[in-house]
């Protein structure tokens, strides 16, 4: 019978941030007894940041080459001809679902339920509370997309989607199945529950990094809960349990620590130096003999995940599907071939509309890592990477530095290449997270809607079929109801004030008030139309003929002198 595969993966928890890699503070029981019981990957590299993990592990790509540079900017859109692990799983006869962190894609075809997963259970966008999630979630009874549709739910973020994880576990016990739990924590704003920051109230740590540390305890309980579940149904034997964090740890946990436990390494989540891209990654598989603790100190890294899983649940590979990445299970047996020592990978961090050569970039290979093209450093010796031996080693320098070369020329392929939200009879909301610019200038937050914050930007969008086309713009979106000039006066949800970190409430209460009078629409190729607004509207909605084929939109309310933004939502679906 093939395996299941229950995966975990948290967001910016890092490496060092659990007890069995050192951390002194914090309390990660059932983390450190996976470890004991698991293959663990101890030179295992990822994306600095968390789309871009994202798209390398569930493709086995580089996630420069799928479209996924960034988190933010339409840079976070994984492309529609990249063949997805819950796709070859369902392929398979897997049943698939997702349960938590997407960050792919909110806009068909870019969806989970676009991407193989049958069952989904997801908030928008990078992280609750952001632009494209439901308004006014805030990590406490939430409204998630259920197969793409709204629902809301009772408890903390990270109850609620290892719970439907386990009903779904439950669900589909008698078939194999394909469960990815991936909580959006402990990604900030650090909203924990009042119990878990308990436990670290007596620790002399500052604030924030008690509500970090509740925040992966709460995730490290939820784990054990996880265990025990699939102990009780009889399924630990034939799961394959991998456990992983997107990238590292992020620097909001750190401030005012004066000395935070970094695991020796320098650098934070979106660094290019080794605690920016070094995660944990621990795979258990009791059938397969991969429960016996032992640690892979070759290098290893995110676009190995699929063809390693895939090797793993003995899924064939059609003859016109590549990798990135290698499987692993050479290493997970525990074989020792010396060609991986002359293994050589990349990983960067862009974080800007157009990738740039060499920024932020990291070379690795054995012990050694070129970072930026230019500082030599080697982790064995000098894990804090202080001591630059570029000048020592320019032999050494040259070899990566042509490594880089040959990687950037796999990766720059499809750069210009657009990746188009599709218009047609589903409906779609164009989110400002997604705008297109030339500095990723976005509201990328509900806080920063709530502000009024200036930007414009437009979406590039594909036509599926021609006709009329109904497109509302909106400065709000639906469910907040409000008006396009209105503000918000005070909290308009519910503000827990132990339970929710302080420096953020500005982000979850008011709102400014704008003086737009009018909206205007283009779509690339047909005039621009427009129309007046008043403070009784609280959208402004046009009909428009429109062709199959490629096209960008975009918007923009203004007061028609001195005030100029683009609509941060806007409805569009054929109309019947």
């Amino acid at each position: 019978m093939k395996p299941n595969v229950v995966f975990v993966l948290t967001d910016d928890q890092g490496y060092p941030e659990m007890g069995c890699h050192g951390n002194p503070v914090i309390q990660t029981p059932h983390m450190d007894a996976l470890f004991e019981e698991s293959v663990r990957l101890n030179q295992f590299h990822v994306g600095p940041t968390c789309a871009p993990t994202r798209a390398g592990i569930l493709t086995g790509h580089h996630a420069n080459s799928t479209g996924v540079w960034h988190t933010i900017g339409g840079r976070s859109l994984l492309r529609k001809d990249e063949w997805t692990l819950p796709a070859a799983m369902k392929g398979d006869g897997y049943r698939t679902g997702l349960f938590g962190k997407w960050h792919l894609g909110d806009q068909p075809p870019y969806r989970p339920q676009d991407r193989g997963f049958e069952e989904s259970v997801c908030h928008g966008g990078g992280g609750i509370s952001q632009s494209l999630d439901w308004w006014g979630n805030d990590y406490f009874d939430d409204t998630y997309w259920v197969n793409g549709e709204p629902r809301a739910f009772e408890g903390y973020c990270t109850d609620v989607f290892f719970e439907e994880g386990l009903r779904f576990i439950e669900a589909h016990r008698e078939e194999p199945f394909f469960c990815m739990i991936t909580p959006n924590a402990p990604h900030s704003p650090f909203n924990v529950p009042k119990a878990d920051q308990e436990n670290y109230r007596d620790s002399g740590e500052p604030e924030t990094y008690q509500r970090f540390m509740g925040m992966v305890s709460n995730i490290d309980d939820n784990l054990g809960r996880l265990r025990e579940h699939l102990a009780r149904l009889e399924l630990t034997e034939n799961t394959i349990l991998v456990f992983m964090s997107d990238n590292g740890t992020t620097g909001e946990a750190w401030e005012g620590r004066v000395d935070p436990f970094r695991a020796g390494m320098r650098g934070e989540k979106g660094s290019e130096y080794e605690g920016g891209h070094r995660a944990p990654c621990f795979i258990h598989w009791p059938r397969g003999r991969l429960n016996e603790g032992h640690s892979v100190e070759e290098l290893t890294a995110y676009v190995d995940v699929m063809p390693t899983l895939l090797e793993l649940c003995r899924i064939e590979v059609p003859a016109e599907r590549t990798f990135h990445g290698e499987s692993l299970m050479p290493l997970l047996r525990g074989e020792h071939d010396p060609r991986w020592n002359e293994r050589i990978l990349v990983t960067d961090s862009q974080r800007v509309t157009d990738p740039i050569k060499w920024k932020q970039s990291a070379v690795m290979k054995q012990e050694w890592r070129l970072v930026n093209g230019s500082e030599l450093y080697n982790v064995n010796s000098d894990p804090g990477q202080c001591l630059d031996l570029a000048e020592h080693h320019p032999d050494l320098v040259e070899e990566l530095r042509h490594e880089y070369d040959k990687w950037w020329a796999l990766v720059s392929q499809q750069f210009d290449e657009e990746i188009p939200v599709s218009l047609g009879d589903e409906k779609v909301c164009l989110n400002t997270h997604d705008w297109r610019n030339e500095d990723s200038s976005v509201a990328w937050h509900q806080g920063e809607i709530r502000e009024g914050k200036i930007c414009n930007g437009y979406w590039e969008v594909l036509v599926e079929s021609d006709g009329r086309y109904d497109v509302e713009l909106r400065r709000w979106p639906r469910e907040a109801g409000h008006g396009m000039q209105a503000g918000i006066e005070g909290d308009d949800i519910v503000w827990r004030k132990e339970e929710c970190w302080g420096p953020w409430h500005h982000a979850y209460t008011g709102g400014t008030p704008l003086p737009v009078t009018s909206a205007h629409l283009r779509i690339s190729g047909y005039p621009v139309v427009d129309a007046p607004v008043d403070a009784r509207m609280d959208c402004v909605r046009f009909t428009v003929l429109l062709k199959k084929g490629p096209a960008h939109l975009q918007t923009w309310l203004t007061n028609n002198r001195d005030f100029v933004m683009g609509a941060y939502y806007v409805y569009i679906q054929k109309a019947e």
